[in-house]
């Protein structure tokens, strides 16, 4: 049995009891990073005060992921183990998803957690929920060239809200391409999501960059952007029927179909 374990991406208390009661239970940990996974269960124990067994450590992340699947058969997984990454929801711009996959492949039994996720978090303290219910994740954008370029017009082009991440040092990079798109777009950032000091700002590109270039910036971010308000989106007419260059035989279907009247009616009418 493997178990997906998200962790807390800030705030310590976001641990669930699901995912103590996984961990006390447990043999094996498959981790992004040993380091971290240690100092955070180091963390958890001595807050709530827990004492957990002793582990077998793995490192599997995304730079050996792949390799750790196909080096390896089922039998590696044949008592209790877990995988955590270091922040968050596995599979979710973490590592995770060959693992799952293999699991699916090999009818290994698994499970995954619900928790602690930014993506959401975010999506939630946009408010632009009240009028968008869907969401694009891009996810981090190509660092440079026509990838980034391509990604970015995706990004500004979306019908619905386009979420994504960035890093401190590529932030104000950012920002200065989508003021070039379009400088009037309402977007949303937030950092430190759950902790002490979170922060967040909203509105129009060119105010939030004037801002955030006087600022230090530090963190990981999410940034949630307004999607792009479509142009005629309005409900075709009677009129906009009509007024089509279009033979009389091929009006009188489109305006049945409209309206529910009689073909022939219509199409004497058009004719007369």
């Amino acid at each position: 049995m493997l178990t997906f374990v998200p962790t807390p991406i800030g705030n310590l208390g976001d641990i669930s009891f699901r995912t103590i009661e996984v961990l006390k239970d447990t043999e094996l940990i498959l981790c992004e990073d040993t380091r971290v996974t240690k100092k955070l269960l180091n963390l958890i124990s001595a807050k709530l005060e827990i004492t957990f067994p002793p582990y077998e450590f793995i490192s599997i992340h995304s730079h050996n992921e792949k390799e750790f699947v196909s080096q390896n058969d089922s039998n590696l997984i044949i008592k209790n183990c877990i995988y955590m990454t270091d922040a968050g929801m596995p599979c979710v711009s973490d590592p995770g998803s060959f693992l799952v996959d293999f699991c699916l492949n090999n009818n290994i039994e698994y499970d995954v957690l619900p928790g602690a996720n930014a993506i959401l978090t975010a999506y939630a303290s946009s408010g632009f929920t009240q009028n968008a219910t869907s969401f694009t994740f891009f996810g981090f954008l190509p660092h440079k060239g026509k990838n980034r370029s391509d990604m970015l017009d995706k990004v500004m082009n979306s019908e619905n809200l386009a979420i994504l991440y960035e890093s401190p040092h590529r932030l104000l990079k950012l920002l200065e391409e989508l003021n070039k798109i379009d400088s009037t777009r309402t977007i949303f950032l937030t950092k430190e999501l759950t902790k002490k000091f979170q922060t967040r700002y909203k509105g129009t590109v060119s105010d939030i960059l004037e801002e955030i270039s006087k600022t230090e910036i530090k963190g990981e971010w999410v940034i949630v952007i307004e999607q792009k308000e479509l142009e005629n989106r309005g409900i075709i007419t009677y009129d906009d029927l009509i007024d089509l260059k279009l033979p009389p035989k091929q009006k009188a279907k489109l305006i049945s179909k409209l309206t529910g009247e009689n073909i022939k009616d219509i199409y004497n009418n058009l004719i007369s």
